[in-house]
Order: structure tokens, then C-alpha cells, then sequence
């Protein structure tokens, strides 16, 4: 990804480049019309055919869905035809920018991240996604083929949908709240992992659970920088006073602006989660090397009297009393044993055994 990133190096401003490292793939253009009685949704192969009603008082609203950003000519003609500045369409293929809202003239320009998690390979997938709204025209631009916002599209095709019953800017609204709820399913997911790990370490800790909590905070790290901007992005957008957000459509923003602070709110906390999972897996090593230790400290202590009886009669004098008596070795043993008994059920009662 750096290497992707350095090649902007020296560009003037305004140079559309893609700096993804996805395989090179077709922009795909979808362009649904609608408005509360009917939809139409068709694939289109370049602006040519891209018909937009440019009567104002018309209710039809146009969704243009572009999917695949590594065709720069596609995206240039199109960000083009609806007079995007050239320094955004820069800012539509830099994958690395980060969450924005900028409004002009002519509308509102805002980047999200789209995110996923994986509890395989304990890693966080970002998907650039670009927003472009002015009156009664929405552009999307998302990074791969994928359509992230399927699940608006199927509410769409209800009569009876809010999304068409109002503007673009409500369309707007929905696919935020869309992308907003899957950063839910990927929070939940990211803290399924840590209770299972946590689970896993109370009960037996492996050297692998370790590389992986610091995955884990690794991974926690490229959330943050996604999730965090996105609550200013909110927060402008819910206070903008562009002729293209509707007052009514206001309220919902709002409500998107509580989520944004509910959800970095828990990645503070799995934040702090995280850091006392590391400290209860090192707790939890130096438990079991503790018990370890004391139990070789116990099995030491209970042969020293032992070894200490066994050295004097090792010892070669040769008027050692004891050695004459017939029954002097079943008496030492008999002594041993009795040290032995004596000190294990010290050590019982003392509950270190």
C-alpha cells in the first residue's frame, strides 16, 4: 500500500491517480431513477448514456453507482460531466484519504470508509468510498465491484420505502445509516474475538494467543483512524446548511451523529479491553510459572532433610555407631518416611499442595 501511496510523489495538484492495489478491474455504472411511483434501474457503459432530468421542479431522482475506481478515464468523464472539481476527483481515487465532508456551491462531497473484519485471519478489510450529492443527483463512487448498498437497493423496490418517498438527500442519509450498521457487525465481530481469547486464556495459555492480542491492537489501530473522522463527518453534516439537505431529512442525520459517538465510544473500550487482556495473559504466565516454582520449591524442601540424613550415612568414617545396629537402615528409612508424611501434610494444611 505505501509503495501505492508514493506514487502521488511529485504530481501536480489534481492528478487523478488510483492508489489502491486491487487487480485492475471494469467500472461498472449503475444508474437507478426513481420517484414515489416508479424505479428504474439499468447498467450503463459510459456518460453518453447517462440520461439526467434537468427539470428542477421534477421529483425523479437519479442515483449514479459507480463500482471499480481503477478505470480513471470512466471516473474522470463522468465526475466531469456533473462538474466535479478536479481536486475532488483526485480525492475520489486516493484511497488513502480519510473520512471528509466538504460542502460547495453545488453540493456536498463526502469520503467514509466501508469496513469488514475477519476472525480468521484477525484482520480489518477498508473499502474508499466517494459521495457526491447535489439537487436530486447522487453519485457513489465505491473502490471494488461489490455493492455495498444492496440491502437500500431492496428497500427501494417497496412503493412504499421512505427512500422513495423522499429526496436524495434522505437516499444519502440511508446509505450513510448502511454503512454506519455494518460498522456494528464489524465491532461485534472484533469483540467476539477478544471474549474468546479471553475465555481461551483463563484456561490454558499458548504462545499464539499473544501474537494475536497484538494483532488485535494492531488491527484496533486501522478501525480508529476509519471510525474517528467519520464522527466529525457526521457532526458537519448534520449542521450544514446546503440548499440540497432538506430540514426534514435533518432529524435522521442527527440520530446517524449518535451512533458515530456510540460506536467510537466502543473502540475506546476495546481499546482498554485489549490492554488488560495482555495483562491478564501476563498474569496468568506468571501464575503458572509461580505455581511451578513453588511446587519444585516444596518437592526441594521435602528431600533436603532427606538428603541431609542420607549424606551423613554416606560419609566414609568407619566408627559410625549406627552402622553397627542390625536394624539401623529400616530405621533410617523409617525415619525418612516419617519426615516425608510429616511435611506433606504440613504442606496440606498449609493448602500449597
Amino acid at each position: 500500500m505505501a509503495k501505492n501511496k508514493r506514487i502521488k510523489t511529485g504530481m501536480a495538484p489534481g492528478a487523478i491517480i488510483y492508489t489502491g492495489d486491487k487487480a485492475i478491474t471494469d467500472t461498472m455504472i449503475h444508474h437507478l431513477q426513481f420517484t414515489n411511483d416508479s424505479i428504474k434501474d439499468s447498467v450503463v457503459k459510459n456518460k453518453k448514456e447517462i440520461k439526467i432530468n434537468k427539470n428542477s421542479d421534477s421529483d425523479l431522482i437519479d442515483w449514479i453507482d459507480l463500482r471499480g475506481m481503477q478505470n480513471i478515464e470512466v471516473i474522470s468523464s463522468i465526475s466531469s460531466l456533473f462538474k466535479i472539481h478536479p481536486l475532488l476527483q483526485e480525492s475520489i481515487v486516493d484511497v488513502f484519504q480519510r473520512p471528509s465532508f466538504e460542502e460547495y456551491e453545488n453540493g456536498i462531497f463526502i469520503i467514509v470508509k466501508a469496513l469488514s473484519f475477519d476472525k480468521n485471519t484477525i484482520s480489518v478489510s477498508k473499502e474508499h468510498i466517494a459521495i457526491f450529492l447535489k439537487h436530486n443527483v447522487l453519485l457513489t463512487f465505491q473502490e471494488t465491484p461489490s455493492d455495498l448498498f444492496e440491502s437500500v437497493r431492496k428497500r427501494m423496490s417497496n412503493t412504499m420505502s421512505r427512500v422513495r418517498q423522499r429526496g436524495a438527500d434522505y437516499l444519502l442519509f440511508a446509505l450513510l445509516d448502511t454503512l454506519i450498521d455494518n460498522y456494528h457487525i464489524t465491532l461485534d465481530r472484533f469483540e467476539e474475538t477478544i471474549e474468546e481469547i479471553e475465555d481461551r486464556i483463563t484456561e490454558e495459555q499458548l504462545s499464539s494467543d499473544k501474537a494475536v492480542i497484538h494483532q488485535l491492537k494492531k488491527e484496533l489501530v486501522v478501525l480508529r483512524k476509519s471510525i474517528a473522522p467519520l464522527r466529525e463527518v457526521i457532526s458537519k453534516f448534520s449542521k450544514s446548511e446546503s440548499e440540497v439537505i432538506k430540514n426534514t431529512t435533518q432529524i435522521f442525520i442527527r440520530n446517524l451523529y449518535e451512533n458515530t459517538v456510540q460506536i467510537t465510544d466502543s473502540i475506546d473500550s476495546y481499546r482498554d479491553m485489549l490492554t488488560s487482556l495482555q495483562d491478564l495473559f501476563i498474569a496468568e504466565v506468571s501464575f503458572k510459572m509461580n505455581k511451578v516454582m513453588q511446587l519444585l520449591t516444596l518437592i526441594s524442601v521435602i528431600f533436603i532433610p532427606l538428603t541431609f540424613l542420607a549424606g551423613i550415612y554416606g560419609m566414609n568414617f568407619e566408627y559410625i555407631p549406627e552402622l553397627q545396629y542390625r536394624y539401623g537402615y529400616f530405621v533410617l528409612l523409617g525415619v525418612m518416611l516419617t519426615i516425608f508424611t510429616i511435611l506433606l501434610i504440613l504442606f496440606r494444611k498449609k493448602k500449597w499442595l
